[in-house]
Parts: C-alpha cells; sequence; structure tokens
C-alpha cells in the first residue's frame, strides 16, 4: 500500500470513528433518505438553509464505513455553501468517483475517498449519502416553484 493509500485510509477511518454533523435537525428545510438494498447502507440527510446557503446539516444511518465516512465527509464540505455551490461539489464528486479528472484541491477531505475506485463494487457505498442530498436539493427546488 503507497503512502498516498494510507492516508486516504486513515482519513477515510477517522470520519467513519468519529463523524462529523451526526443526528437529525428538527424541522429541516430538506430531509430525505437514501438506501441501497443491495448492501444496506442506509443514511438520513437533514439539512438548514437561509438565504440559499447551507447553515446547518445532519446526517444519521447505518452501513459500511466508506458510506458513513462519506456521509460526514460531505457534511463539512457542503456547511456554509450556497445550493449552487453544493449541486457543483456534488457534480465534481461524481466525476472523481467515475474517474474523471477533477481540480486538485476542490474537495478536501473528500479526495480521499478517489481511493475506492479501485473496489468498483464499493463507490455505491461512496455515492450514497451524495445522491441523497442532491434528491432532497431536487425535492426542494420543486416545492420552491409550486
Amino acid at each position: 500500500m503507497s503512502a498516498l493509500d494510507e492516508l486516504y485510509r486513515e482519513v477515510i477511518l477517522e470520519h467513519y470513528k468519529s463523524p462529523r454533523n451526526r443526528g437529525r435537525l428538527v424541522n429541516p428545510d430538506v430531509a430525505t433518505r437514501g438506501h441501497n438494498p443491495l448492501c444496506g447502507d442506509d443514511v438520513e440527510i437533514s439539512l438548514d438553509l437561509e438565504n440559499d446557503v447551507v447553515s446547518d446539516i445532519r446526517f444519521q444511518g447505518k452501513g459500511c464505513s466508506i458510506s458513513q465516512a462519506s456521509a460526514s465527509m460531505l457534511t463539512e464540505a457542503v456547511k456554509g455553501k450556497t445550493t449552487a455551490q453544493v449541486r457543483n461539489l456534488i457534480q465534481t464528486f461524481k466525476a472523481m468517483m467515475h474517474g474523471e479528472p477533477v481540480p486538485r484541491d476542490t474537495l478536501g477531505d473528500v479526495e480521499a475517498l478517489q481511493g475506492v475506485r479501485k473496489y468498483p463494487v464499493r463507490i455505491k457505498c461512496a455515492l450514497l449519502a451524495w445522491t441523497t442530498l442532491e434528491e432532497g436539493l431536487d425535492i426542494y427546488a420543486k416545492s420552491e416553484r409550486s
């Protein structure tokens, strides 16, 4: 294992053992749940928005270390960002997970998850929280237009 792989592994384990922003918000602006029936990973994302900026975000769920660490990293990455910036981060993360080149240092700790690409069956674990958040933002945007 290379030194970089070891560093990535340590970051993932740290987020799994000491998750950031774990919990559920009371009366959130966005609340959505994602589930991967193939492996049992489950994540619930709730967030508050103030003037289109993520003012608070929480996650809870169960599953493998990759899915839970990814959710923890996501919450840190999007807090304080506009919904447009969050959508951009989601697309950048998805591109990275599919092996597309992304600008260095655009994802911070989240870049540690790129090592998961070596195990294609685990990519869905890393993507679960991100696609769940994206679906929640889509639902919220539709309700705001109604």
